[in-house]
């Protein structure tokens, strides 16, 4: 793909990812056929140029499929379930699929053996970001697979990942990239709100504590990003402490036996969040609270340490001011 060359492109899944990535893709001036599983979900793209479909064969005659599911489950059940895109061996499928869902490796690689006999390059490209970093053109990706395939999408892809694409070469390689990444995030968070709160017991305002730290040569985009929800304990979800345990840490303590790598760090901090889903669950809230962001595990660190945290309502910059020609996800 070069220049403006314009791609018929087939999407899979438009949730809270998925659906400012295609506004991304559709602002690039491609067009792009859209499924989700809710197909409600899905129609306010067609405002934006996207055809959205309610049948998964609809997708079969485009030049590349990019899926953005929940699991390993549910990314094969829309490739080879029952009316799965690449079910039907009579039909047209497409020749490339993109896939950034956050999945085990051992799920990936029965997946490329199945698209391999339909003769479909297959492309892993996990995603670094959330819903606002697509938003704010902070979004990057890591991908791997056949190096003709990622040449002709990569355009595609940076339409979406701003920050840009990482090719790490063949097959699942970008999946033990994204399971790395992941078991960081979830380290890095719970020792940033371990040392926020041992400054806080000592009697430094959070949200001047984290500006330090903002400032210092330890800050980072994601050490600002989540500040604000430290000092204001928002927690509104990015990402769940479910999730973040169930998921994504797993697959990294998962990978670590598999390769014999020793992962302590990791370990310990899957008890904390198990701590923090076991203290969860006592309250009358249960539900509701375990829907929070991940950074509510400041609370459980505290209570552990004897300490009542308080909103400090401080503005506090997060690093993702939107540009302005910048498409939203409404």
């Amino acid at each position: 793909m070069k220049g403006r060359t314009i791609m018929n492109i087939g999407w899979i899944g438009t949730g809270r990812m998925g659906y400012p990535m295609v506004s991304r893709v559709l602002k690039a001036g491609h067009s792009v056929r859209v499924w989700n599983r809710s197909v409600e979900k899905a129609r306010p793209l067609a405002a934006l140029g996207a055809q959205v479909v309610d049948r998964l064969e609809s997708l079969g005659d485009l030049d590349i499929l990019f899926t953005v599911v929940t699991n390993g489950n549910s990314l094969h059940e829309v490739c080879f379930g029952p009316s799965g895109a690449f079910a039907d061996t009579k039909t047209k499928v497409p020749r490339i699929l993109v896939d950034c869902s956050t999945i085990g490796v051992p799920e990936s690689e029965v997946l490329r053996e199945k698209l391999a006999k339909r003769q479909v390059a297959y492309l892993t490209a996990p995603l670094s970001g959330n819903p606002e970093c697509v938003v704010a053109g902070q979004l990057s990706s890591v991908v791997s697979g056949p190096q003709e395939a990622y040449d002709e999408v990569e355009p595609l892809i940076k339409s979406y990942a701003v920050r840009g694409a990482v090719y790490v070469g063949e097959g699942d390689l970008a999946r033990f990239c994204k399971i790395a990444h992941n078991t960081f995030l979830a380290g890095l968070m719970e020792s940033l709100m371990e040392v926020t709160l041992l400054a806080e017991k000592a009697g430094v305002a959070r949200h001047t504590f984290l500006e330090f730290i903002n400032r210092s040569v330890m800050g980072s985009g994601f050490t600002q990003y989540k500040s604000a929800a430290l000092v204001n304990l928002d927690f509104t979800p990015t990402f769940t402490v479910p999730l973040l345990l169930n998921k994504d840490l797993q697959l990294g303590l998962d990978a670590g036996r598999r390769l014999g790598v020793t992962m302590p760090i990791a370990s310990a901090t899957r008890e904390i969040l198990q701590s923090h889903i076991g203290l969860a669950s006592q309250r009358p809230d249960a539900k509701a609270y375990l829907e929070n962001d991940f950074a509510a595990v400041i609370e459980t660190l505290a209570a552990l340490s004897g300490m009542k945290l308080a909103p400090e309502n401080v503005h506090v910059p997060n690093g993702l001011e939107v540009p302005v020609d910048s498409p939203r996800s409404g």
